[in-house]
């Protein structure tokens, strides 16, 4: 199955360089239908021509973006070493009531074409 979702210019130049494999979402009803080894077309924002297709490979579950961050290794979510990383931040894209409603998810995915 293919997904189709949107990324801002960062996320997707991390994705599209490799410094990011693992996309953020709330796990709504939309994410819930995907399934390791779908397909997802992330198209930039800003240019919605410009587009990567990528594979899921793993999916990655939890109750918040805070229970999230604490697991999963920040270099996947597109963070360097060292950098500090803030989960709060996703409360700009998801309400915490949202996140409380769904959970979230890791979407775990390598570049299939660009």
């Amino acid at each position: 199955m293919l997904h189709k979702m949107k990324l801002k210019q960062e996320p997707f130049d991390k994705i599209k360089n490799g410094t990011k494999t693992i996309e953020l979402r709330l796990y709504d009803e939309k994410r819930q239908q995907v399934q390791i080894g779908d397909f997802i077309e992330f198209s930039l924002l800003s240019n919605p021509e410009e587009k990567i297709t990528t594979r899921v490979v793993a999916l990655h579950r939890f109750d918040s973006f805070q229970e999230l961050y604490s697991i999963l290794p920040k270099e996947k979510l597109g963070y360097k070493s060292d950098e500090k990383t803030d989960p709060n931040h996703m409360d700009a894209y998801y309400s915490r009531e949202k996140q409380v409603q769904y959970g979230v998810l890791g979407i775990e995915i390598e570049i299939v074409s660009i």
